[in-house]
């Protein structure tokens, strides 16, 4: 680490210099600007004060249907805010992609389009996104997709199936907006202060908003199951299913509870719960694995999945549980 004294200049104006080897590396020169930003005890300096729109430019001949979808996503979370899209002749097919990841997008849309290139722009500024009310959303999203997953299940709905399925794409798209948000805020501290998160809570939050991500996700696998279904399942069976739900539900509600209060005492007392709580639901699960012994072993199977998936939501309320732990802990000077 380089130290400098600070000195007084005028009575009243700190002054402190800055490295000349830095300075060279970055090209300032007499006259230039820089700037400055508090960032939780510290300064943070830069050669650049901010404004400058982030570009990224992508070869996508031979791309095509998955590969060209993530290469865009990955962009877009990388946090390019203009992406060029090229080659000697984009096909029609590669256009579908790219307008269907656009719709996927929050903020994203297509400024020009030609026979060689597509250009994408993000036109959502950073400072008007809200992780807080993202993660919020995600939340009541992808427990209302597990509620409405068993709920289909137990009637053989394969419309409300389908609608679950469906869902799976808004919470994915609340899932790129925080990735977004938590990579612009470890690169630049100034999008931190913008989104009103320390670095530490932006990493909170995307951790968490993750395994409210893979809770959608096994929403959508059982729904996949109920389309699967040639009948519904027993009320013996669906009872059990539907107190199976109800707990992993809860353990995610109380994580969740403890991640997003600002007592740390309260915190914690919620966390300690959901963990206790994680470690019992298997006696729910085992219940029901017993029952299914005396199912045709297709049916036995696939609701064998289904208890997975519910069982695995719960232990993902278990990781939100840890993450409150973390964000409720002492934190040491920097």
């Amino acid at each position: 680490m380089d130290r400098r004294k600070v000195q007084v200049t005028g009575g009243s104006t700190f002054t402190v210099s800055i490295p000349k080897g830095w300075a060279r590396e970055q090209d300032l020169s007499a006259g230039d600007e820089i700037g400055f930003l508090a960032d939780s005890g510290s300064l943070l300096l830069t050669p650049s004060p901010g404004g400058e729109v982030d570009e990224g430019s992508l070869d996508i001949t031979g791309l095509e249907e998955d590969e060209l979808m993530r290469a865009l996503m990955t962009m877009y979370v990388s946090g390019f805010d203009v992406i060029t899209l090229s080659a000697d002749r984009i096909e029609s097919g590669q256009r579908r992609v790219i307008r269907h990841a656009t719709q996927r997008l929050v903020g994203i849309e297509i400024l020009e389009e030609t026979a060689e290139r597509v250009v994408v722009q993000d036109l959502l500024d950073s400072s008007e996104l809200s992780v807080h009310n993202a993660v919020r959303r995600m939340r009541l999203i992808s427990l209302s997709m597990l509620q409405d997953a068993i709920d289909g299940l137990r009637t053989a709905d394969t419309h409300l199936a389908e609608d679950v399925i469906e869902r799976d794409d808004d919470v994915d798209r609340l899932w790129y907006v925080v990735s977004r948000i938590f990579r612009s805020a470890l690169r630049s501290p100034k999008v931190a202060q913008e989104v009103g998160l320390s670095r530490e809570e932006a990493f909170d939050y995307h951790s968490s908003a993750r395994q409210l991500e893979r809770i959608a996700d096994h929403a959508a696998k059982i729904s996949h199951v109920t389309l699967e279904m040639d009948e519904a399942v027993s009320e013996a069976v669906g009872a059990d299913l539907d107190a199976l739900l109800a707990e992993a539900s809860d353990i995610v509600d109380t994580a969740m509870d403890a991640l997003f209060t600002d007592d740390p005492d309260r915190a914690t007392e919620l966390a300690n719960e959901t963990r206790r709580r994680v470690a019992d639901i298997d006696a729910t699960a085992r219940s029901i694995d017993e029952q299914l012994r005396d199912l045709d072993p297709r049916q036995a199977q696939r609701i064998g999945l289904v208890v997975d998936s519910l069982s695995r939501s719960a232990d993902y309320g278990g990781n939100i549980a840890e993450t409150a732990l973390q964000k409720a802990a002492p934190t040491p000077n920097p």
